[in-house]
């Protein structure tokens, strides 16, 4: 973490999950006094604000004189079959959130500098090998639809005159949580495989560098706007499928066929496991981010201590 984020003051919601639960520490370590978002009654006045997105309630007051503001919070869009109501909950979950810690920002007398919010490569959609930057467009899918609209509502923050950043993160990349560790199990019994053809591209960063580069983006006014947060060399499905299966001493021999994975994940299979989307991270690499991992192996060998 940069030392210049020593004394200030961070408010991270999502602070219980994959990414928060190490930034906080991260952040911690560097010395900046880190303030929790959490939803049940605070027990910890300086290290705790009350929020409750769905209630439309936040505690305005804690976020007063905040340096910035890490907005990691939104429903696990791999948490469940994609049915019209859990749909329904990924989109509130992140939109109707942002909206009320970006005009909780907005009407503040002492604004924080930065807000720095989540978003997803989703944005994209299915572009097969196209190179794809913060200036590429929009796809029309559901996933590209929510972060249109989780990002548009940063607006009332950017129109106060605070720094925002759109973290565009790719497929995360940690034994402790997301896809990989979901992977580890049958990859270790031997039984892992392609998915679909294996043809699509998988966009990762290791959670490493997901923590290293949002504190970059913090010490670094010149970031500002869609920020794509992609290790620079992303991998073919079947790539990352020989690689893991290298790194754990196992056989990939058992492909799961487009098909199967439709019958056992319905809409997200197509969304999550067989679009390509090949991110650079360019935004980034201009600012001067040197990445820990920007090649797949040694991230994979690290993160599982190969």
């Amino acid at each position: 973490m940069p030392p210049s984020l020593a004394d200030q003051r961070i408010v991270v919601t999502g602070s219980t999950g994959l990414i928060g639960t190490r930034l906080v520490a991260e952040l911690a370590r560097a010395g900046a006094q880190v303030v929790r978002a959490v939803r049940r009654p605070v027990s910890d006045p300086h290290g705790e604000l009350f929020w409750d997105p769905e209630a439309g309630k936040i505690d305005a007051g804690q976020l007063e004189g905040a340096d910035a503001v890490v907005h990691l919070a939104g429903e696990n869009i791999a948490g469940g079959r994609w049915t019209a109501a859990f749909k329904q909950r990924i989109r509130d979950s992140r939109v109707n959130g942002t909206r009320l810690l970006s005009e909780a920002i907005a009407g503040l007398n002492d604004k924080p500098r930065t807000f720095v919010c989540a978003s997803a490569i989703g944005y994209y959609g299915d572009r097969e090998d196209e190179v794809l930057t913060e200036q590429s467009a929009a796809a029309d899918d559901f996933l590209a639809q929510v972060c249109r609209e989780w990002e548009a509502a940063c607006q009332p923050a950017r129109d106060a005159g605070v720094r925002v950043a759109n973290i565009r993160t790719g497929v995360v990349l940690s034994p402790h949580g997301g896809a990989l560790k979901k992977m580890l199990t049958p990859f270790k019994l031997g039984l892992g495989g392609r998915l679909g053809n294996g043809r699509q591209y998988m966009s990762w960063v290791a959670l490493d560098d997901v923590v290293e580069a949002i504190g970059f983006i913090l010490a670094t006014p010149a970031v500002a706007g869609p920020v794509n947060l992609t290790a620079p060399n992303s991998a073919t499905n079947l790539d990352f499928t020989k690689i893991l299966g290298r790194v754990l001493s196992r056989p990939t021999v058992f492909p799961m066929p487009a098909f199967a994975a439709r019958l056992a994940f319905g809409e997200a299979a197509d969304a999550l496991l067989l679009s390509s989307t090949r991110v650079l991270p360019q935004a980034l690499s201009a600012a001067g981010y040197q990445f820990r991992y920007p090649e797949l192996e040694p991230a994979l060998r690290h993160l599982l201590q190969r």
